[in-house]
């Protein structure tokens, strides 16, 4: 209840900030930027920076730029070298020797060495972690025994060890050609064990907080404002850009009214609502591109009705998903698989068709005829404008096509997240944003062993068939073993209904350069510059229409004293999620 009052407050004190612009032209003469800053709106406060415990797409957008790993992606999705200046790929694929920089240091000044890596996969895969990214590592000899509490050490010796200091080994049951992009993501990132032991829940805090990346965590003002200002240490020299404030802001339109003023310098989808997407498409600021991200409806598969895949599939058949990309309007694509169709495996035949009558067909045969005897069902969903525009079309879907009586609820960020880790209700909106660009990321998110699995479906024939794809190195039959797999989930068990492929849609000011398009939607400010723009001013947009002239409110701080520090530990959130 607090936190949803102080976000109320913030929301008052913006809109009376607008009011006296407007009333007074408070800011007339303001310079547009602040040179070599870069503001940006997070959208929500990150539940968390413990990379091992927190994976929504805030905490990863920060972490991001505030660590590296082993490697680094590129802008077309490469493994570069970072931390390991080379590696060696020996025994046909199965071991792995790292070699470490000797010139990287922790923003305090020590140096990195293998140890931090060893540490911080033991500490990822240790089940008392509770860290949700464990099944990253399940490659790795040992790693699913020791995450799952079935074996510990020595019993069964963790295939990963610093074999000096600047020399990390890992070694795989089998052959994985995804395996180098695991290391680039936040989970595998290396971490301070006597950091983390010294400050225990607290350790993240900028107070205590050791990081490596190209900035440093310097200001955390709660529900408001983080900073990040460049780190002087980093291995490669410090970033282009000194600093970097990432507000909080919610409210899409009011993001973009902050935008639209000269308070932002760059915005996402976190900041874009339709009516406004709609507007800007015409300007030289605005980029729009396809995603690795799918949007879908999940259901509770151990609460009633949905402990039957037969209500499950009626759903998936009740809803056309040709009505996203209409209502949202930012050229999303529709999307009955799971699998994209950029990556392999996918297969148009492995889409649920829209049928309604063989929806109603499904549901009578499931007991509830015309939908009667249904118990109450809930949809959860997240707090944004795009969100709930994609819910009450769901909602009208299934009213329209089932009789299925349909309550909508939405909270916050973090109560969404924790409620669908500890209890998840009938149905909830979810994505999922691709960690590495192959099917894999995709597909072992539905297995009975992934944290993030909110679903709570397992299948053995599924586990099986994913495994299978896993180990496979002939691509063909490899993307066909997917495709089987799509199918069972999709078309025959139904615990997801894909409705969309997202795409980004991003404003940006002119005088910024460097900001990335790329499709898992990797966001690195360290090669941001700010600066003078070259050439004339970029055609102005439209005033917007909820305002009265095109002065916006400045961003101010909260007159309240800041929350307490959340704890470093954040359950359930959704990877990439937004």
């Amino acid at each position: 209840m607090l936190r949803s009052m102080s976000r109320h407050l913030l929301t008052i004190l913006i809109i009376g900030f607008m009011s006296s612009l407007l009333l007074c032209g408070c800011g007339q003469g303001k310079p547009l930027y602040e040179p070599g800053v870069l503001r940006v709106n997070l959208g929500t406060e990150p539940p968390g920076l413990d990379w091992h415990t927190s994976t929504d797409t805030t905490s990863f957008d920060v972490v991001s730029n505030i660590m590296i790993g082993l490697t680094a992606y590129t802008n077309d999705l490469k493994c570069a070298p970072s931390c390991a200046e080379s590696w060696e790929v020996l025994d046909g694929g199965k071991r792995y020797l790292f070699h470490i920089r000797k010139n990287i240091l922790w923003s305090d000044g020590k140096p990195l060495t293998a140890h931090d890596f060893e540490f911080a996969w033991r500490r990822l895969l240790n089940p008392e972690t509770a860290g949700q990214y464990g099944f990253f590592l399940y490659d790795v000899v040992g790693a699913r025994q020791y995450n799952t509490g079935t074996a510990r050490e020595p019993a069964v010796p963790l295939g990963f060890k610093a074999i000096d200091d600047n020399t990390f080994e890992v070694r795989l049951i089998k052959p994985a050609a995804y395996f180098i992009y695991l290391t680039a993501v936040c989970p595998a990132f290396p971490m301070r064990q006597d950091v983390v032991e010294k400050w225990g829940d607290r350790w993240t805090e900028p107070e205590h907080i050791v990081t490596n990346g190209p900035f440093k965590l310097t200001h955390w003002q709660h529900e408001y404002k983080m900073e990040f200002t460049a780190n002087d240490k980093f291995w490669s020299g410090p970033p282009s850009v000194k600093k970097v404030k990432g507000f909080m802001v919610p409210e899409q339109s009011t993001a973009f009214a902050l935008y639209d003023n000269n308070e932002l310098d760059f915005i996402d989808n976190r900041s874009l609502a339709t009516p406004d997407v709609e507007r800007c498409k015409k300007s030289p600021e605005y980029k729009n591109f396809p995603l690795l991200r799918g949007n879908y409806l999940a259901f509770n598969c151990k609460k009633a009705p949905f402990t039957d895949s037969r209500v499950r599939r009626a759903v998936a058949m009740a809803i056309d998903r040709t009505i996203f990309p209409k209502i949202l309007r930012r050229d999303e694509a529709p999307s009955g698989t799971w699998i994209p169709p950029a990556l392999p495996g996918y297969s148009a035949r492995d889409a649920m068709p829209f049928d309604p009558a063989g929806a109603r067909k499904l549901l009578a045969e499931a007991g509830y005829p015309g939908g009667k005897g249904l118990p109450p069902i809930e949809v959860l969903y997240p707090n944004r404008d795009d969100v709930t525009l994609t819910v009450e079309a769901v909602q009208d879907e299934l009213k329209r096509n089932l009789s299925m009586p349909i309550h909508l609820e939405n909270t916050e960020w973090k109560v969404y997240l924790a409620r669908v880790a500890k209890d998840p209700p009938t149905m909830f909106r979810q994505n999922w944003g691709a960690d590495y660009p192959d099917p894999e990321t995709f597909m072992n998110l539905f297995t009975s062993y992934n944290g993030n699995n909110h679903t709570r479906w397992a299948n053995a024939r599924y586990d099986h068939l994913v495994e299978a794809a896993e180990a496979e190195q002939d691509p063909a039959r490899r993307a066909q073993i997917y495709s089987q797999a799509d199918h069972l989930l999709c078309v025959e068990e139904a615990p997801i209904v894909p409705s969309f492929m997202a795409t980004q849609n991003i404003m940006v000011k002119p005088w910024v350069k460097g900001i990335a398009i790329n499709p898992l939607d990797l966001q690195f400010f360290r090669d941001v510059q700010v600066g003078p723009p070259d050439g004339a001013q970029s055609t102005p947009l439209a005033p917007p229409s909820t305002l009265s002239s095109p002065s916006s409110p400045s961003l101010p701080a909260p007159s309240r004293s800041p929350s307490p520090p959340p704890p470093s530990t954040s359950a359930g959130q959704e990877t990439r999620n937004r």
